[in-house]
């Protein structure tokens, strides 16, 4: 099914538009300097949207003083309020309500009775169509709307085939994000304003849920592990479940969830799902390079340097390589490490270069476009090399 265009400040998801990359800060709003620093470095990590938490009345407060600095730095991204419990408060703040490009709400605790939450959600939604906003509504299991769950499961139990509890917990997220969605569609609000997704961390639940989502509704999704872990765990279980899921071509905008280690860097989330969509070839960011794991044969470790070195060349460069050569992002790069596979995997590359192994001739052939151009030797390898990488770049470009 063919997702709705969704509008997002200065952004457009769902149709035929690209994936969006979404992050969040851990700072606390009140801090504008530390927020809006993190908000920065979100960016120039490349995070397309950014996400605050927003739940006191000084927080409200401090959300146009981070706006106003991000113009100030042209950091010209959509700021998102994240909010729970009182965002229908929060929200009467109109400088708050206007200097957001989107209000996140999860219907589990915007309210507690029916009555409160319709009257809490209509505020919410109002405020959106009064200064054009967009809305997430985001749904998660581990504050899922209880009363919606036990009525699922009440019906469930007088069915003559049952379904499992774990079954009942989907149908429940994906009726409250439909429904809240519908509802504040009823009420006045666009759908290219609205945005949805239902959130679990198991990534098996997660893709599972997400297709029959998918199936179900035609507003733009938001696809995420609602809390991924730390370290290894954390990008392992996000790239197993986006991977899926943006290959069958679910998800308008997506974000890593990840657990940074105390003090750790908070652009790990942005760096993934940026790796995530270059290696599904949805979206480039700057060449590939391809290098080898290294063997026996190449216990030398000369080449894992070179590599290192090369990536690390090329990120320094992007910043000016992308707006002299837009194109830059399409090029392949290979640093091999023996003669096994070294030859072929640089004759595929735009440029690459075979090191010696154990027991080879100490030179280091260079191929450019399939063909053997140029033979390294001595220790000036490294930069050679990168000579090589700029004279190829403006040639093909300029």
């Amino acid at each position: 099914m063919s997702r709705n265009i969704a509008k997002i400040g200065n952004v457009i998801i769902g149709g035929n538009n690209p994936v969006v990359i979404q992050s969040m800060t851990n700072s606390n709003t009140e801090e504008v300097e530390e927020t809006f620093n993190q908000i920065r470095d979100l960016y120039h990590a490349g995070s397309e949207m950014v996400r605050i938490t927003v739940n006191t009345d000084l927080a409200a407060r401090s959300v146009v003083e981070i706006k106003n600095k991000m113009i100030q730095h042209n950091i010209d991204i959509p700021l998102i309020g994240c909010f729970h419990y009182n965002g229908h408060i929060l929200l009467q703040n109109d400088d708050c309500a206007q200097a957001l490009d989107k209000y996140r709400i999860n219907p589990g605790n915007i309210g507690g009775k029916k009555e409160n939450k319709n009257y809490n959600m209509n505020y919410i939604i109002e405020r959106a169509i009064q200064y054009n906003k967009a809305v997430r509504i985001g749904v998660n299991w581990g504050s899922l709307d209880q009363h919606l769950l036990l009525e699922l499961m009440d019906q469930n139990n007088k069915s003559p085939q049952p379904k499992t509890s774990q079954e009942i917990l989907h149908d429940a997220l994906i009726q409250s994000a439909i429904e809240n969605a519908n509802y504040a569609h009823e009420i006045g609000l666009s759908k290219e304003k609205i945005v949805i997704s239902c959130k679990v961390s198991k990534v098996n639940d997660l893709v599972n849920l997400y297709k029959k989502l998918a199936k179900m509704t035609d507003y733009a999704l938001h696809v995420g592990l609602t809390e991924a872990g730390m370290g290894l765990k954390g990008i392992v279980s996000t790239t197993s479940a986006l991977s899926i899921l943006l290959n069958e071509g679910i998800g308008n905008t997506i974000r890593a969830s990840l657990t940074p280690e105390a003090g750790g860097d908070r652009t790990e989330e942005v760096k993934l799902c940026k790796q995530i969509l270059q290696s599904l070839a949805i979206k480039k960011f700057k060449p590939e390079v391809t290098a080898c794991p290294g063997c026996g044969r190449t216990s030398n470790t000369y080449f894992q340097k070179l590599t290192k070195e090369i990536e690390d060349f090329i990120n320094d460069n992007m910043p000016i390589w992308q707006l002299k050569y837009p194109k830059v992002v399409d090029l392949n790069f290979a640093v091999m490490g023996c003669i096994v596979n070294g030859p072929g995997e640089s004759k595929h590359a735009d440029i690459g270069i075979s090191l010696p192994g154990n027991g080879e001739n100490p030179a280091m052939p260079v191929f450019i476009d399939g063909k053997k151009k140029y033979t390294l030797r001595g220790n000036n390898i490294s930069s050679k090399f990168k000579e090589i990488i700029i004279e190829y770049i403006e040639n093909k470009y300029s």
